[in-house]
């Protein structure tokens, strides 16, 4: 009887596997870790810095007798001191933050060299809101503003489209970086301008200032608000005020409330400046 064989190309197939494992498992592995996830789908790339390249938005100011004007303004640093535009507080030499109820506090105005920005000084006021300055942007994100569009209480929410240079021309002609954001919602019943809301603060989702309001192109509905360059050195010589938990989350569900709170505090207050102060 004779005994079985194995037939040749099992013992080559079996000796070629062996080889190739051998060979796999010596093999130097030099593969780059996997790839970082997208960015989120509601928001895109990082915003660069402001370049003399960004597209121009002209603006003319008013060559007239300057006028009752009311704004918005917020609440930075130590109690007592405020942000609002400068073209709010134009040529005012002082200021009133209104309180409700036909009562308003005086604040002196400071109007800062650059940048449309300016800091009221007032005797007390509320607690500061947190601020974000210095965080990187990216294209899409979200933010709020709240504020006094036309004399009244109101809000909007935005999405980020990226820098422009605002050119104002008039009695001093300046260029200020800025940034543009669509507008994506805004309070019930308000129409047509967002005129008032200048000076508000824009808020990201976690309650924080990362702007201010400065104008709006209507028909497109664009917002224009400060750049962190030329908002940061508004505040460097303020004192910050406590850091109250960051802020709180805002969403597109929540914001009017969250506007309400905050005008409710005067942390958002009114402010108008009339001619001859």
């Amino acid at each position: 009887m004779s005994s079985l064989r194995v037939p040749d190309w099992l013992l080559y197939a079996g000796a070629l596997a062996a080889l190739v494992i051998v060979c796999e498992w010596r093999r130097e592995n030099v593969d780059a870790p996997p790839a970082p996830p997208p960015p989120d789908a509601e928001e895109g790339a990082v915003l660069g810095p402001s370049t003399p390249f960004d597209p121009l938005t002209v603006v003319s100011a008013p060559s007239g007798p300057l006028q009752p004007i009311a704004g918005t303004a917020f609440a930075v640093g130590q109690q007592g001191k405020w942000i609002t535009a400068r073209h709010v507080v134009q040529n005012c030499k002082k200021a009133a933050i209104v309180l409700g109820g036909g009562r308003a506090i005086r604040a002196d105005v400071t109007a800062l060299p650059k940048g449309d920005v300016a800091i009221l000084t007032s005797e007390g006021g509320p607690p500061a809101l947190p601020m974000a300055i210095g965080r990187p942007f990216h294209i899409g994100q979200r933010a709020f503003a709240a504020g006094y569009p036309q004399g009244h209480a109101g809000e909007i929410a935005v999405r980020l489209i990226g820098n422009e240079i605002l050119r104002v021309k008039g009695r001093e002609r300046s260029d200020t970086p800025i940034l543009v954001w669509a507008e994506i919602g805004r309070t019930h019943g308000l129409n047509g301008t967002l005129a008032g809301l200048s000076g508000a603060p824009m808020l990201d989702e976690q309650g924080r200032v990362v702007g201010v309001v400065l104008g709006e192109r209507p028909r497109r509905g664009r917002i224009f608000t400060t750049a962190p360059e030329s908002l940061g050195p508004a505040l460097k010589d303020i004192t910050p005020g406590p850091d109250l938990a960051q802020g709180l989350p805002i969403t597109t569900e929540n914001y009017g409330r969250m506007a309400d709170n905050l005008r409710r505090d005067l942390r958002v207050a009114q402010v108008m400046c009339l001619p001859g102060s």
